[in-house]
């Protein structure tokens, strides 16, 4: 082949690795609020392809910008303790945030490349958001009481929930089910203690031996099966120590709303890792206590879960932070390691699910994605489209909430957490993301920081949170970009206020507000590869220094914790102290120097109420949001 014939071959073979074919475009599960897609695409060796996305409510004619699509695909995560190694695949990804629940919208994604498209590249959807759950009007009204009720009842009624919901049966006859709840029925459970004696073989409560309500019938999008309180007192689902309540991984569209469970390991599992999982499970307006775990699917087959309004109470120390560690190690000042006494609160795998406004205390982790594996190639089996939000988190052993094992558009929004011993958010790992995390408050993390990116995670999106303590992880993450948010060191000995550990080129960081420590050390760290080189770290005394040398934060300021109304930081000193969220001050002081500092990010921050949006979780001159259940109108319950 002649020089000049060779030199045309060579660019024209590089212009078809640089150039994007477009591939198959998923939209995800809609939840209440958002909507997710992925755009899967070949080519693009250059990464400079991008995608524009805008939308309008159904049936109106006015367009509104959405963030792009987060370019993602060749990351790698990996858990060296599992062997797991998982590469991203390439393709876009990304969400539209903050929508108006059961409303339709059409929305459009426009790809563009300067190396050319090859193939169509825009996409057009109409897609719904999702409605809060509700019991079916005109199916039949069961009444349930417990063995030793002697008033007057409402008819039909029943002993029990198992004769309700399966027909009547005793002893071997409670596995005959003659006469099962239907689709459309609601079940009222009234007032009363209904702790089965699990070793009494004529248990009129009907749960034998293993004291677990096993429930596995079908409700329908339209007529689901509805198990309620029925509002002439507390309806109190006792495990007597058993090891779990309810039983619901074969369930499909059920409402359980209103009840009280206690004193059992896990009181609602629903879902084991490659048998089944439950279909459409809500759970709201319950009262947990005494628990090991809440609510638990591990099963890539459940979706669409509704977990909201619930109040969450575990068994761990009450008084006093105290971390998990190894045996006989020492986590938290004078006190040794914790034993497991409470697991977590709420933790899911696969599809739409929204976990949201519950107030959670005393468990080792809050909530929880299930670090299942690496994600299966069927969307329909990954845990992606799942939105946490308005949580109240007091007192986790470990983290406040691991989006750990997500894949793309998990959600983490408007959450507050108070002491968590370990760390605040985390993600370990990600496959592939984004997983967005915006408007989440963290105070008093000692051992560990706001954020925990270990593992690898690919796709992190960390927008206008507030953030007190310093963000320590050094473990190199991929593809993660940090904007509007405050990040501020509490003096802790022998810590910068913040590490970027970059494993790729693709990343970026700006418009946030850092106040360095008062301990003499460098307090920006920097980790990021360069063509040809090795990566190394590098470490900064000041912004202005870290700014002159990466071209990173540009627009970064350093501040101090009189940007706020009232707040001080948590005392280093005391790693085991415990806070309390009523006391705690989070608002701007108005002319601060974080007013105003912040960068437009469609569908976060449009409402932003003086020149440009604020740094942090709370703009200045707007409500804050209603952390935890709906129905607590007064102070925190944890005091």
């Amino acid at each position: 082949m002649r020089p000049v014939a060779l030199l045309l071959f060579i660019a024209c073979a590089l212009q078809a690795q640089n150039s994007t074919k477009p591939g198959k475009f998923v939209v995800d599960h809609p939840t209440l609020l958002n909507l997710g897609f992925e755009w899967a695409i070949d080519g693009d060796a250059n990464r400079n392809a991008t995608v524009e996305v805008r939308f309008r409510k159904a049936g109106t004619t006015a367009w509104r910008p959405a963030m792009p699509l987060l370019r993602i695909g060749g990351e790698r995560s990996f858990r060296d303790r599992e062997a797991m190694t998982y590469t991203v695949p390439q393709g876009f990804a990304g969400s539209i945030l903050n929508l108006e629940s059961g409303t339709s919208y059409e929305c459009e994604f426009t790809m563009k490349d300067s190396d050319g498209v090859t193939g169509p590249a825009a996409q057009k959807v109409t897609v719904a958001t999702r409605t809060e759950p509700k019991s079916a009007t005109g199916g039949r009204v069961l009444h349930v009481y417990p063995a030793d009720h002697d008033g007057a009842k409402l008819e039909p009624s029943f002993i029990g929930l198992k004769a309700a919901y399966y027909g009547e049966g005793r002893g071997d006859w409670t596995a005959v089910r003659m006469k099962k709840a239907q689709p459309g029925d609601t079940i009222l459970v009234h007032a009363g203690l209904y702790r089965p004696e699990r070793y009494n073989y004529v248990d009129p409560l009907s749960a034998p031996f293993t004291g677990t309500w096993s429930l596995s019938l079908k409700g329908t999008a339209e007529k689901p099966i509805t198990i309620k309180g029925a509002g002439d007192g507390e309806a109190i689902f006792d495990g007597g120590g058993n090891a779990k309540l309810f039983d619901m991984m074969a369930t499909s569209h059920h409402i359980i709303d209103g009840l009280t469970f206690r004193n059992t390991e896990v009181a609602i599992f629903a879902g084991e890792k490659e048998v089944m999982g439950a279909v459409a499970l809500t759970v709201r307006n319950c009262r947990f206590e005494d628990i090991g775990v809440g609510v638990w699917t591990e099963s890539a087959d459940s979706h669409d879960f509704y977990i909201a309004d619930n109040l969450f109470l575990g068994r761990e120390d009450q008084m006093r932070l105290i971390g998990w560690n190894q045996a006989g190690q020492r986590a938290a000042g004078i006190y040794p390691s914790h034993l497991l006494k409470s697991f977590f609160a709420v933790k899911v795998y696969g599809p739409g699910h929204v976990i949201a406004h519950n107030a959670i205390a005393y468990f080792h982790d809050a909530i929880c994605i299930s670090t299942y594996g690496p994600p299966s190639d069927d969307p329909e089996k990954q845990a992606s489209a799942i939105d946490i939000y308005n949580n109240d988190i007091h007192l986790s052993n470990d983290d406040f909430i691991e989006s750990d094992g997500g894949v793309h558009n998990i959600r983490l929004f408007q959450n507050r957490g108070v002491n968590a011993a370990h760390n605040g958010f985390s993600a370990q790992p990600m496959f592939g993301g984004p997983v967005y995390y915006f408007r989440n408050i963290a105070y008093q993390v000692p051992a560990g920081g706001p954020l925990k990116f270990g593992a690898a995670p690919a796709g992190v999106l960390v927008y206008q949170n507030t953030l007190i303590g310093e963000q320590t992880a050094r473990e190199p993450y991929s593809n993660t970009h940090f904007r509007n948010n405050l990040i501020l060191g509490k003096d802790t000995p022998d810590r910068a206020v913040m590490n970027w550990a970059n494993a790729t080129q693709n990343y970026s960081t700006d418009y946030n507000g850092f106040r360095p420590n008062r301990n003499g050390k460098s307090q920006y760290s920097w980790l990021a590869p360069e063509a040809g080189k090795t990566a190394e770290w590098r470490n900064f005394n000041t912004l202005a220094e870290f700014q002159k040398a990466t071209g990173q934060e540009a627009h970064g300021v350093e501040v101090d914790y009189d940007i706020f109304e009232n707040l001080a930081a948590p005392d280093p000193a005391q790693r085991y102290r415990v806070y309390h969220s009523m006391d705690l001050n989070f608002r701007l002081k108005a002319g601060s120097k974080a007013i105003d500092a912040g960068v437009l990010l469609p569908t976060i921050n449009d409402g932003f109420t003086g020149k440009a949006p604020d740094l942090g979780a709370v703009e200045l001159n707007q409500p804050e949001p209603h952390y935890g259940p709906r129905w607590i109108t007064w102070k925190p319950f944890y005091r």
